[in-house]
């Protein structure tokens, strides 16, 4: 007897109800797009039964899909109104990068791991997600090509800001991610004036390194993470 496939705009539906809007997403267009991107397809077929469970999960290359919550977070932090261009550093499955796309005019995201940049690649494109490119190279030193961008949002954590992302983003621009190592990290949200800069400091996170020139270096790895 076949198994009867799961109802996932049901559960799509449930985790934006119990995990977005229980907690402080308000956000109306973010929560629309978090509705209606389909979060299993991004997942490794084994793991889509729990695709839409309130936690990170494994996707290979030591990588993970983020929680639900906090890609909602980061993504309403961005305040994005459609006409924005994005740079998203770390493409991991493509979820986030979909999350985007449903909200800004023009999405570029880095991967360092190139099968992982051809797997988002291919199923972004296979669900109609044209405005999103990915590319393979070292995030922590953004896209200068293609800058400025009005908003940065990076899903591996640094010691500190990279300087080329600042450099690279639009005045008046937002730039969301996790700062920190393995002992604990921050999720911050930086606006640019100028020559100047606000940050905010949002929640303690926890996520994978942010390996590059400009992040954390394979040696830091060995020393300090693992």
């Amino acid at each position: 007897m076949r198994r009867r496939s799961p109802n996932y705009k049901m559960l799509r539906e449930r985790m934006v109800r119990e995990q977005l809007v229980a907690r402080d997403i308000t956000d109306p267009l973010v929560l629309k797009a978090m509705s209606e991107v389909p979060r299993h397809l991004f997942v490794p077929e084994e793991l889509r039964s729990k695709a839409y469970y309130d936690g990170p999960l494994p996707i290979g290359y030591d990588q993970t899909i983020s929680q639900p919550y906090i890609v909602a977070l980061m993504t309403q932090l961005l305040d994005l109104r459609g006409g924005e261009t994005v740079l998203e550093v770390g493409t991991g499955s493509g979820y986030q990068t979909a999350v985007l796309s449903r909200l800004a005019k023009q999405v570029f995201s880095i991967e360092r791991h190139a099968a992982l940049a051809e797997r988002a690649g291919h199923v972004l494109a296979q669900l109609g997600y044209h405005n999103a490119e990915v590319v393979v190279g070292d995030g922590s030193q953004g896209l200068p090509d293609q800058a400025p961008f009005d908003a940065i949002l990076v899903t591996a954590a640094a010691p500190d800001v990279p300087e080329p992302l600042k450099a690279q983003l639009a005045d008046g621009g937002r730039l969301v991610m996790p700062v920190g190592g393995p002992g604990g990290q921050m999720l911050e949200r930086l606006i640019r004036d100028g020559s100047k800069w606000r940050v905010e400091r949002i929640a303690p996170v926890m996520f994978v390194p942010l390996i590059g020139r400009h992040g954390w270096s394979e040696e830091d790895l060995k020393r300090e993470w693992f």
